[in-house]
C-alpha cells in the first residue's frame, strides 16, 4: 500500500509540474506574440508616415505652385493667353526630383516587398496550418518563410539594378527598404499562430491578412496613382487565388 501510495504521489507531483510548465510556456508565448504584434504596429506606423510625409510634400508643392500661378499678372485685352501660365523658371525642380527619386527608390521596393510578403507566404503558410493542425508548426513555418522571403527579396533588389542607369537610387536603401518590408508582410499573418488555439489563430489571421491587402491597395492608389477599386480588385484577387492554393494543398 505504502509503494502504491508513493507511486500516485510521484506522478500527481509529475503532473503539478507539467501543469506548471505548459502555465509558463504558454505566458511566455502570450508575451512573445504581444511583444511581436507591438514590433510590426510600429513598423506598419512608421512606413504609413512616410508616406504621408511624401504626399504632404507634393501637397504643398502642388499648392506653391498654384500660388505662383495665382500671382501672375492677368493678360491684357487681345493679348494670347499662354495655357501654361507659370513660367518654366518658377517651377521647383528639385520637389519634382525628391518625390520622383522617394517614389523609386523607397515606394516601389517597399510596395514590391509588402505585396510578395503578403501574398506569396499564404501559400506554406496556410498550406503547413491546414496539413497538421497545429499552431507551433503553422508559426515555425510562416517565420521561417518570413525571413527566407525577406533576404531574397533584398538581395534581389539590390543586386538587380546599382541604381546607374535607372537613376533610382542606392541599392543598399532600396533593398533595405524591400527585405524589410518582405518580412513585415509576412510575418504579420504568422505571429496570430503563437496562440495554441488554432481555430481561433486561423480566424485572427484571416482579419490580419484582409488589413495587408487593403494597405497595399491604399499605397497602390495614394502613390501609383492606380483607381481604388481596381487596386483592390487586383490585389484581392491575388491574395484569393494564392489562399486557396495553400488551403488546398494542405488540406490534400
Amino acid at each position: 500500500m505504502s509503494t502504491q501510495h508513493s507511486t500516485t504521489l510521484v506522478r500527481r507531483r509529475f503532473e503539478g509540474n507539467n501543469k506548471k510548465q505548459k502555465s509558463v510556456r504558454d505566458h511566455l508565448l502570450a508575451t512573445t506574440s504581444v511583444s511581436l504584434c507591438r514590433t510590426t504596429k510600429a513598423l506598419l506606423a512608421w512606413t504609413m508616415l512616410a508616406f504621408q510625409r511624401a504626399g504632404r510634400r507634393k501637397t504643398l508643392s502642388g499648392a506653391s505652385r498654384t500660388r505662383m500661378s495665382a500671382a501672375l499678372p492677368l493678360p491684357a485685352a487681345g493679348e494670347a493667353v499662354s495655357e501654361n501660365r507659370v513660367p518654366i523658371a518658377a517651377v521647383d525642380p528639385s520637389a519634382t526630383h525628391q518625390r520622383r527619386a522617394f517614389i523609386l527608390g523607397v515606394v516601389q521596393p517597399g510596395l514590391a516587398g509588402l505585396m510578395d510578403g503578403s501574398i506569396s507566404s499564404l501559400a506554406p503558410l496556410f498550406a503547413a496550418a491546414f496539413a497538421t493542425r497545429n499552431s507551433h508548426t503553422a508559426f515555425l513555418v510562416g517565420l521561417a518563410t518570413a525571413i527566407g522571403a525577406g533576404i531574397s527579396m533584398a538581395f534581389s533588389e539590390g543586386l538587380s539594378d546599382d541604381g546607374t542607369l535607372s537613376g533610382r537610387g542606392s541599392p543598399w536603401l532600396r533593398g533595405s527598404v524591400c527585405g524589410l518590408m518582405t518580412f513585415v508582410g509576412a510575418v504579420g499573418h504568422t505571429l496570430p499562430f503563437l496562440l495554441p488555439a488554432f481555430v481561433t489563430a486561423a480566424l485572427i489571421v484571416g482579419g490580419v491578412v484582409i488589413a495587408e491587402l487593403l494597405l497595399i491597395a491604399w499605397i497602390r492608389h495614394r502613390y501609383m496613382d492606380t483607381p481604388l477599386l481596381a487596386a483592390t480588385f487586383q490585389v484581392v484577387v491575388g491574395g484569393v487565388i494564392v489562399f486557396g492554393a495553400g488551403i488546398l494543398i494542405g488540406s490534400s
